[in-house]
């Protein structure tokens, strides 16, 4: 298959290569994991993908080694069947790397795949991998934890504390407004200072918080959207900073944030910068796509044009 570049936004290219030997990896723990895997591996089969391994991974913490073997073993596509969380824990191996990622969304929520067109129909996914259209996009990064969507301090964290493998199964989507009942009753307000060693913004302290967050994607958290202008191959996070507030508050946030709206109000304060390091007066856990993995004080970043992924020839600019 000849290959073709062309620029994107943000210094991104896209490119048409055909893989020589692919690896499928696919958590079967996640949502529809189990019984996708083999409907998966025979379409993309029928489609002449080149299928080197497959990998059917009942402890998702495996993920990342068996991305990493792959790599290593000499496989130039990796095929990923997961959800949010699958992909963020296995772009530490993919980033500044050659190999590409087609996703197989399997998640309760993929904002990832909504952020880049991939279609939840498997059959469609699978087809976007043959196709073998492949753009790059940037990655956040938390200290040196690189994540896809967003990273978020105070009630996000609780989200994910709240979010178990179980209630996702069972309720699907509504997994996140449950989880979310939860964690608003075992809040509490905080503080946060957000500096920019950029000098973009100054910094400033904000006393009385609810939340922090910080968006490399478009969509986050069941497709609320970072900014209506947001992309994930803009060179720039979205940052969110909204305050506590009563019912009647958290009910005009939540309408904001579906809508994509970065006007501050009396609630919620918004920041776009390529860097920004958020400190609290006590150290609060750092929920990354989904998963917990570091604490405050950290500073997060932008990885420009980390990652090569497989999208439908539709994606325009990460919008």
């Amino acid at each position: 298959m000849p290959g073709s570049v062309a620029p994107c936004r943000g210094g991104a290219i896209r490119i048409t290569r055909a893989a020589t030997k692919a690896a499928l990896i696919v958590n079967v723990h996640s949502r529809t994991g189990a019984r996708a895997c083999d409907h998966a591996e025979q379409r993309l089969r029928e489609l002449d993908v080149p299928l080197g391994a497959v990998h059917r991974l009942h402890d998702a913490s495996r993920l990342p080694e068996t991305v990493a073997g792959a790599v290593d073993g000499g496989h130039d596509l990796i095929v990923l069947g997961g959800g949010d969380g699958s992909v963020s824990s296995v772009v530490d191996e993919l980033a500044h790397r050659e190999v590409p990622l087609g996703l197989l969304p399997l998640g309760t929520a993929n904002d990832f795949a909504r952020t880049m067109h991939i279609p939840t129909d498997l059959d469609a996914a699978c087809r976007t991998i043959a196709e073998s259209h492949i753009v790059d996009i940037d990655l956040g990064l938390c200290g040196n934890n690189y994540y896809v969507n967003r990273a978020s301090i105070g009630l996000g964290a609780r989200v994910s504390e709240a979010m178990s493998p179980f209630l996702k199964r069972r309720v699907g989507p509504l997994a996140y407004p449950v989880a979310t009942a939860k964690a608003l009753s075992r809040h509490r307000p905080f503080t946060a200072t957000l500096s920019f060693p950029d000098g973009d913004h100054e910094d400033q302290t904000f006393p009385g918080l609810l939340q922090v967050g910080v968006a490399n994607g478009r969509y986050f958290g069941g497709g609320q959207i970072a900014g209506q202008d947001a992309g994930i191959d803009d060179s720039t996070l979205d940052v969110s900073v909204i305050r506590q507030g009563g019912p009647r508050d958290l009910l005009a946030v939540a309408r904001e944030l579906r809508r994509g709206s970065t006007t501050d109000t009396a609630q919620i304060s918004h920041f776009r910068t390529r860097a920004v390091h958020v400190h609290t007066p006590t150290a609060l856990s750092i929920n990354v796509d989904g998963e917990v993995v570091a604490s405050t004080p950290r500073e997060f970043s932008v990885a420009r044009n980390a990652l090569h992924v497989l999208t439908p020839e539709t994606w325009s600019d990460g919008s």
